[in-house]
């Protein structure tokens, strides 16, 4: 499971390679592009999504539901 405290980077790199392309696509979704920038390495999900102008709990059940259908 994905929750907000994890980075970026470790949410990208946990998922299956099956779920890669839609977990990337929830992110773009959500207006999120620079996933593979030097800040994804360190910057959680919280912060990300706070960047980005997203809500993390929306963005977190977004992509939780992506890797309970992968």
């Amino acid at each position: 499971m994905i929750n907000k405290n994890m980075t970026v980077g470790e949410v990208l790199r946990s998922c299956a390679d099956e779920a890669l392309e839609s977990v990337v696509k929830v992110f773009n979704d959500m207006g999120m592009h620079c996933l593979f920038c030097p800040h994804s390495t360190a910057e959680s999900i919280e912060q990300a999504a706070m960047v980005h102008g997203n809500d993390a709990d929306e963005l977190v059940e977004k992509l939780n539901a992506v890797y309970k259908a992968k």
